[in-house]
């Protein structure tokens, strides 16, 4: 199969970033904004772009009446919404099994799991409508070896992938959904600071920014449903 054009017929691609606040956040956004997409950013705090193709919005992903919504007024405003990329956030840990506590799991249930259940449903209709959709999250090594110290990241950052392979089977064509893997991110502040520590296997933000833009580079039928590690050896 030819690989699908990176242009959007008719109009340019319309992309939605959840989360877009972060470092991963803001180097996905103007990576995407680079490549000629127009680029929704919704955050839970306003910001700022230097760019008119990036239109920020301010948007609580656990209202999901309020996700749908906001939804349906991206695709009526823009025609299309051409892919969802879900960077919503959040780690705890670092404790023996024993002494979890599950307000941990609560906590990171609501940020990696329940942004991802309304985002996705909000959004899966017109993403499948795309001739070329895209949806994807980021995901760690955990999610499929669970260590005893991450009980509960490790079983959100699960469920989120389960999710999200869900919902690729439920896609077809030329629309798709994809898990990338990283084992963690690195920043150039990281960099910065610790000039002397290699950081073996993370994954810099910018590299994860131009997996995501590769996305719209590649058939759905190389992406759908597949995890694609990241991470650097």
């Amino acid at each position: 199969m030819t690989a699908q054009p990176s242009g959007a017929p008719g109009g340019e691609r319309v992309i939605v970033v959840a989360g877009s606040g972060g470092p991963a956040g803001q180097a996905v956004v103007r990576a995407l904004a680079e490549s000629g997409a127009r680029v929704v950013a919704a955050d839970r705090i306003p910001r700022e772009w230097a760019d008119e193709r990036i239109s920020p919005v301010v948007v609580d992903l656990l209202d999901a009446d309020g996700t749908r919504a906001w939804a349906g007024s991206i695709a009526a405003e823009h025609g299309r919404v051409d892919g969802l990329i879900h960077l919503v956030g959040g780690w705890r840990g670092g404790t023996p099994f024993a002494e979890t506590d599950l307000a941990d799991w609560a906590f990171l249930h609501d940020l990696l799991v329940r942004t991802l259940q309304h985002t996705t449903l909000a959004f899966h209709e017109h993403v499948a409508r795309s001739p070329y959709g895209r949806v994807a999250i980021v995901s760690q090594h955990a999610a499929q070896r669970p260590v005893q110290d991450m009980a509960a990241y490790s079983t959100a950052k699960a469920a989120a992938e389960a999710w999200i392979l869900a919902q690729a089977d439920a896609f077809g064509g030329t629309a798709a959904a994809t898990v990338l893997v990283i084992k963690a991110l690195l920043t150039d502040a990281m960099l910065r600071e610790n000039p002397d520590n290699a950081f073996p296997g993370f994954t810099h933000v910018d590299d994860l920014a131009q997996a995501v833009v590769d996305l719209w580079k590649r058939p759905a039928d190389q992406l759908n449903g597949r995890r694609i590690d990241l991470s650097h050896s």
